[in-house]
């Protein structure tokens, strides 16, 4: 398979300009969990807003509850205080209206089902029909660069490509959210930037909203249009960056003054954090 043509997509560019409306708005968003001993503060005072069409990385130390916060705006989390809205509503109508498309750290592909039933597996449980499941279905693996491994099994691909399906999986409903939760974290560099690339092109065609756990800095400056920069538990945010870097990227654009001056204001962000 030729890497450089994988993620051709066919839907139309969306103008650029100023963001759209607000897709998420966290409000005094607090997060604690009760133990047998103490409570536990995952999150504290969480206050937000995401555009239509950004995507938005966040980062911070191990612990600090950047999962937490996706799982909160994706309603897999409830909040202890505060207030969460997803495109106007709560995330659990948001939920209920199948905004969301969620990506994990691991694949979770069921191994006794080929790629394409995989993928064609939450457009069944929608109730779509066999062939309209299975026309969805093909079009995202095209999209995703795997037009013709449809009658592969998981174990069968490399990570990467098990992650590719991940991602046509969680696309095949055309959610207007995609959460994906340190999803490259697993596998080899050369493996990650390649999926960074071609996970930034597919960005660029649909311009969905994309919400990215990472805790790679060159990952999160490369991929965002914003970077959310959290503090060690109870997780705080530190720093919003908007990234000054053109919407357009290729892995070239690492090595300028451009991109380490911003890769540098994210890690004293990270410092501070700690402080």
């Amino acid at each position: 398979m030729n890497h450089s043509e994988a993620l051709n997509g066919q839907l139309a560019l969306p103008p650029a300009g100023t963001p759209g409306r607000k897709a998420v708005e966290v409000r005094n968003a607090s997060v604690v969990y009760q133990t047998a001993d103490t409570p536990v503060h995952a999150l504290s005072d969480i206050c937000l807003d995401f555009h239509e069409g950004e995507f938005v990385s966040l980062i911070g130390p191990s612990g600090c509850g950047k999962t937490t916060l996706m799982r909160v705006i994706a309603d897999l989390e409830p909040i202890s205080a505060g207030q969460v809205l997803v495109n106007g509503v709560s995330p659990h109508d948001a939920r209920l209206a199948r905004s969301y498309g969620y990506v994990f750290q691991a694949p979770a592909l069921f191994p006794w089902r080929n790629v394409l039933a995989n993928v064609t597996l939450p457009l069944q449980i929608q109730g779509k029909g066999k062939a309209d499941a299975k026309r969805i279905a093909m079009e995202h693996l095209e999209r995703v660069g795997l037009k013709g491994f449809e009658g592969k099994y998981p174990w069968q691909l490399s990570g990467g490509m098990q992650q590719r399906v991940s991602i046509a999986r969680a696309l095949s409903f055309e959610p207007k959210i995609l959460m994906m939760d340190e999803p490259f974290g697993a596998l080899d560099e050369i493996t990650r930037d390649r999926l960074n690339e071609q996970l930034q092109q597919l960005w660029q065609r649909e311009r969905r909203t994309v919400v990215f756990v990472t805790h790679s800095i060159a990952e999160a400056v490369y991929l965002s249009t914003k970077i959310v920069v959290m503090s060690p538990r109870p997780g705080r945010i530190v720093k919003v960056i908007d990234s000054p870097l053109p919407d357009a990227r290729h892995l070239g654009l690492r090595d300028t003054p451009e991109f380490m001056a911003l890769a540098h204001e994210v890690r004293e962000a990270l410092a501070d954090g700690h402080h």
